[in-house]
Formats: structure tokens, C-alpha cells, sequence
């Protein structure tokens, strides 16, 4: 009995011990943001792309914005926030993707590529400086300008998970 005592006592000890070491970060989004971080700054991302649609910095910026007011505690700062992002959009191109038999087009794809640079300064061995990339398709009948800006969402909206997902996901 007394031996169960103490294997019970040093068992008890071992986990205390081994738990006052850990920290718990949790979030419905999945997001493993750091429990001191408290500001996130999404600045706005110039357009650097040799073909340039006028509504894609701003439709990116904003979804990247909303994403972490929506999904995070984190507040929303100009500059200099806990977690940073800076980057720009660097491609924006259209090219065929799939070709009929009389070698006519007959789907096109829109592809978007940003390099972003992400800075925790909480848990700098998860800063990155990356291109992110995603496209999506459209009917080779249809003029870019007329599908351009629901490309432009659906294309936002998937980098933006990448984005996202790299700097908080942790997976």
C-alpha cells in the first residue's frame, strides 16, 4: 500500500511537471495563433504584374484583411502588428488550358501569383518569404474583361487560404 502511494505521488508529480511546461493555443478556425499575439497588419499589395486588372490589389488585400477579422481575435493595425504580412502581386496572366481538335482553345486560365513576406515575432521560425499561386478557369468563348472580376474572387479567395494556412494553420 505504501509503495502504490508513492508510485501514485511520483506519478502525479511527473505530469504536473510535464504540464506546467505547456501552453495551449486553440481557435475554432484552426488558426495556432501565439497567446501574446494581439495585432495583425495587412498593408495593401501593389499590383506589380506586367498585365494589371484594377480591382485585384484591393480585392486581395480586403479578403486577407477579413479573413483575420473574421476568423481571429487579432486586431487590425496599419503597420507593425504582431503578425505582419507585406508582399505584392507579381503574375497575371491568361493562357490557354485545354485545346479542341482543331487546335482552337477551348478553356482558358487565369493565374495569380503573390510573394508574400509573413513576420511573427512571437514565433520567428514561422516567418516566411513566399510565392503563393492559384488560377482558375473560364470558357475560351468569353472575353477576360467580361469573367475578370469573379475570377478575381474565386482566385482571392484561394490565396488567401494559402496565405492563411501558412502563416497560423501550422498543419
Amino acid at each position: 500500500m505504501k509503495f502504490r502511494n508513492i508510485a501514485v505521488a511520483l506519478f502525479v508529480s511527473c505530469v504536473a511537471a510535464l504540464m506546467s511546461g505547456c501552453t495551449v493555443k486553440y481557435s475554432f478556425s484552426g488558426a495556432s495563433i501565439p497567446l501574446d499575439a494581439k495585432t495583425v497588419s495587412v498593408p495593401y499589395f501593389p499590383n506589380n504584374a506586367p498585365m494589371v486588372a484594377p480591382s485585384l490589389s484591393a480585392t486581395l488585400t480586403e479578403q486577407l484583411q477579413d479573413k483575420f477579422a473574421r476568423q481571429t481575435k487579432l486586431q487590425l493595425v496599419d503597420v507593425g502588428g504582431d503578425l505582419a504580412f507585406e508582399g505584392e502581386i507579381t503574375n497575371y496572366t491568361s493562357t490557354p488550358s485545354s485545346v479542341t481538335a482543331a487546335e482552337v482553345a477551348a478553356m482558358n486560365r487565369l493565374t495569380i501569383t503573390v510573394k508574400v513576406k509573413f513576420t511573427n515575432i512571437f514565433e520567428p521560425q514561422n516567418n516566411y518569404n513566399k510565392s503563393f499561386s492559384a488560377f482558375a478557369e473560364y470558357d475560351a468563348t468569353s472575353l477576360l474583361q467580361d469573367v475578370q472580376d469573379g475570377l478575381i474572387t474565386e482566385i482571392c479567395e484561394q490565396l488567401v487560404q494559402d496565405i492563411f494556412n501558412a502563416a497560423v494553420a501550422n498543419w
